[in-house]
């Protein structure tokens, strides 16, 4: 079962040296992930790929509405979490409150740190600690006209004044 992969930050770290003892690398990623949508599974597929297991931090709704604002998330945080926990790239799926990860990556100590290409590799947070431990810090590509913002404002720009779905 899919839920089996949320969990806390606490049980996080807890695996998170588990794998380290077994030599696998350690791959997180962090963001909103509010309406899943094709740039996120091959964001995610990707960082998948760097590593042994993904480790995916999930904005909390009270992050995501310091972030993005009183509208969002569009979806609430453990329905968010329970669909990144379904795909087979996601091996464990975390939320946490900070409006930045720098906190939890000092403490998850990941072996690679991915970020999407809208981020440079200097502004990535959590950068310095990963970097500092023999981590490497990567930024992907991201799917051109793919983003949250953008079917929001689609389906706004349709049906909005209508109020019909």
């Amino acid at each position: 079962m899919s839920t089996a992969k949320i969990k806390s930050l606490d049980e996080i770290v807890r695996i998170r040296h588990g794998l380290q003892k077994q030599k696998r690398k350690v791959v997180f990623t962090n963001g909103c992930f509010d309406i899943l949508h094709v740039g996120h599974v091959r964001y995610l597929n990707h960082a998948r790929s760097l590593g042994d297991a993904l480790v995916v931090g999930l904005n909390s709704d009270s992050s995501v509405r310091a972030i993005k604002g009183d509208s969002r998330p569009i979806v609430p945080g453990p329905e968010r979490a329970e669909v990144l926990a379904a795909l087979a790239s996601v091996d464990y799926v975390f939320l946490f409150d900070d409006l930045t990860p720098g906190r939890v990556i000092d403490l998850i100590v990941p072996d690679v740190l991915v970020k999407g290409a809208d981020w440079s590799i200097s502004e990535i947070v959590g950068r310095d600690t990963v970097e500092n431990a023999g981590g490497v810090v990567l930024n992907v590509p991201l799917v051109e006209g793919s983003s949250t913002t953008g079917i929001i404002e689609k389906v706004l720009a349709r049906f909005g004044k209508r109020g019909e779905i």
